[in-house]
């Protein structure tokens, strides 16, 4: 049945005829909305509990954001399951709503009574007359002159034993025109609500699918012009990168703080305390005499340099993601505005950030709970604000652990309302259940642990969690295979080959993945032995690349990136399974040509079955082909194994044979059954990446 509007009315409170219970998607009893991107089918299930035989009826009430009045589409009972599904399509950006009505279905109890009776040759007569009042009820209840006509005279003949015989009477009382009229019109004297209204925050396709580059503007210049200048890097140098980065692949580019630097406790090179002349310091000390959040740091040019940055930006097709970074340098206009927004210790004097024994003279934390709170976050919402109008609509938040949760869910909010384009990306490396929290009360996307996770047991049990438990209702993964603070030592020991096999891992393991510049030159040595920090960390100074160096891994990327956008498998997030590699080291997995129709209840899927999926209109079409990963997690060595292949769940047969089609390298092999032979030499492939051909 088509969806329909129907009216906000509810009914009573105080009576619940009907138990409405695990009902899903709902996370923690709706206290938080869960996600979904547009064109996404959101399919809603739940038990109806009621005494006795009657048979039972049920709608799935929504709401898109903006407007008024709830529209509906009907459930549809599993009789295996005991359980009901509906189902309908989320068309726009920004908050639904929804909840479940139910009632007894009276007609349909006494149609399916009447058949019986009828089918063990019962005698009839007294039913036939309650269905002539069920009839006569609903014609009081329209407002369709047309259907209460028709229900007046159905309900005169099945009364009617004089003028119409039994079996015309019998014919009417069970004609499929009779039951749709009556499904439209009766009014049930027992309608139960859900007690809850649940939500769903609806993103753009970017927030679910994007291959993500970070770069710091001040290095964007060629090394032999700054050895020879000397210079800053500025947005007309960085506007030059750009068309590097759309070769390449890429959606979203992301820049770390662009505002005035401090001077007070300036860092130096390799995080040094104390700063030469010319050192240019880290970008998150935010703020001096130029101004803070909403200025632009001189030395990368202005505010119309930024605007023609982000123009070049979309003309390539290009996103710029901006950091949002809630701390300030002692010399942030702020800082001497609004003292009371900081920690004031008892000297007076204003609290530096610390995680002892580090300091971290050259940043002072913001108060969130100040006296003056409510100007503070008006502030911080007046940043985003800026900076959407001048095009940004995606925001890297640096560190959220560190700032109060209730401030992210207010500006989120408060953002969305009305930008409900807007992103927002949690760099949070905390622990797990921070990371979660962040993501239910409104992040969009959030970083993870994926660069320490390298062994193929690790890698197996972290994306099961993040894909087939209940997070995949709120948490999306963006799997950055390095960033200026984490070099991790698989790439400082593995080199080259670690390089191609965690970019193969992170561009297919999720939907969203992400490097930092000199990822593609191998970059990989640390400050010292055992340190994720790098030697020279562009956090502290200027680095200049030439990405075609020796050795780089831009075709990797290209390709990779090419395949991403073209086989739609990728584009999933809860399409991924893990299967048996007899040796283990070579990481198997699979991307399957559908987005499968799965409910979450507590922390374990539900399958919706194929019977209650064909009546609610979902055929679960195949987009594409199945995917097929083979990594070797081993960058030293080669490694050979016998993967076996989910061909069942394919729908293959056993003895059927087909080709796999490694879009890597173009190669194709013959494939039987379900025990295949991969041999996988790092030095020169890390990984299969196959399609599977019928």
């Amino acid at each position: 049945m088509p969806a329909r509007k129907t009216d906000r009315r509810s009914s009573s409170r105080r009576l619940e005829y009907i138990i409405i219970e695990c009902v899903t998607p709902e996370l923690d009893g709706g206290r938080y909305p869960v996600k979904r991107i547009t064109g996404d089918t959101v399919i809603v299930g739940a038990d109806l509990i009621k005494e006795g035989h009657d048979q039972l009826a049920a709608r799935v009430l929504f709401r898109p954001p903006g407007d008024s009045e709830w529209s509906q589409s009907p459930m549809h009972f599993d009789y295996d399951r005991d359980r009901w599904y509906g189902a309908f399509t989320v068309d726009r950006i920004g908050r639904w709503s929804f909840t479940i009505e139910a009632w007894t279905d009276r007609f349909a109890t006494w149609r399916a009574e009447l058949r019986k009776k009828v089918d063990a040759g019962q005698e009839v007569q007294l039913e036939l007359v309650e269905g002539a009042q069920l009839a006569r009820a609903a014609s009081r209840g329209t407002r369709s002159s047309a259907a209460r006509a028709s229900l007046l005279m159905t309900a005169k003949m099945l009364e009617d034993r004089r003028n119409t015989t039994i079996e015309k009477r019998i014919q009417r009382a069970l004609d499929d025109d009779l039951l749709a009229l009556m499904e439209e019109h009766a009014r049930p004297n027992d309608l139960t609500r859900y007690r809850r209204e649940l939500a769903i925050t609806v993103d753009r396709e970017r927030a679910r699918f994007a291959a993500w580059y970070e770069m710091f503007p001040r290095s964007q210049i060629a090394p032999a012009v700054a050895k020879a200048a000397q210079r800053h890097g500025t947005f007309t140098d960085a506007a030059a990168r750009l068309p590097r980065l759309a070769d390449l692949g890429f959606d979203v580019v992301y820049l770390p703080p662009i505002h005035p630097i401090g001077e007070t406790f300036r860092k130096g090179k390799n995080n040094s305390l104390t700063a030469e002349p010319g050192d240019v310091g880290s970008p998150w000390a935010i703020g001096n005499a130029h101004g803070g959040h909403t200025a632009i740091d001189p030395a990368l040019g202005t505010i119309g340099d930024f605007d023609r940055f982000v123009a070049t930006a979309r003309d390539l097709g290009l996103e710029v993601a901006l950091d949002y970074a809630l701390q300030c340098s002692p010399d942030h206009p702020w800082v001497k505005e609004h003292p009371e927004w900081f920690h004031v210790r008892p000297d007076g004097s204003i609290k530096h950030a610390e995680n002892p024994p580090k300091k971290y003279q050259d940043i002072v934390p913001i108060n969130f709970w100040c006296d003056d709170r409510a100007a503070l976050w008006n502030a911080c919402r007046d940043v985003l604000r800026y900076w959407i109008e001048h095009g940004v609509k995606i925001f890297r938040v640096d560190n959220p652990h560190t700032k109060t949760f209730a401030f992210w869910e207010w500006v989120i909010h408060e953002v969305q309302r009305e930008h409900p384009d807007v992103v927002f990306f949690a760099e949070a490396f905390t622990r797990p259940k921070r990371m979660k929290s962040l993501a239910k009360l409104g992040f969009t996307m959030s970083y993870t642990y994926f660069t320490w996770k390298n062994q193929w047991w690790e890698l197996r049990d972290y994306l099961t969690e993040l894909t087939q438990t209940a997070m995949v209702e709120y948490f999306r993964g963006n799997l950055f295979a390095n960033t200026p603070d984490i070099l991790n030592e698989y790439l400082v020991n593995g080199g080259r080959p670690a390089f191609r096999a965690r970019l193969l891992l992170a561009g297919t393991l999720l939907p969203l993945y992400g490097i930092y510049s000199g990822f593609e030159l191998c970059e990989n040595v640390p400050v010292h032995p055992g340190s994720e920090e790098y030697l020279d960390s562009e956090k502290y100074q200027i680095r200049p690349r030439d990405y075609d160096a020796p050795e780089n891994i831009n075709a990797d990327i290209r390709r990779l990136n090419e395949i991403r956008r073209e086989v739609p498998a990728l584009h999933w997030y809860d399409n991924l399974s893990f299967h048996t590699s007899e040796n283990p080291t070579i990481l198997f997995y699979r991307k399957a040509a559908r987005a499968p129709l799965v409910q979450f209840p507590g922390s374990s899927p539900e399958p919706v079955p194929a019977e209650a999926a064909a009546t609610l209109g979902l055929r679960p079409a195949a987009h594409g082909a199945d995917v097929l990963v083979m990594v070797n997690t081993d960058p030293h060595h080669v490694q050979e194994t016998m993967v076996h292949v989910p061909i069942h769940e394919m729908g293959l047969d056993d003895e059927q044979r087909y080709v796999v089609h490694d879009l890597l390298t173009g190669a194709r092999y013959s494939w039987r059954g379900v025990r295949n032979y991969v041999r996988l030499d790092p030095a020169q492939q890390p990984g299969h990446l196959f399609v599977v051909e019928r």
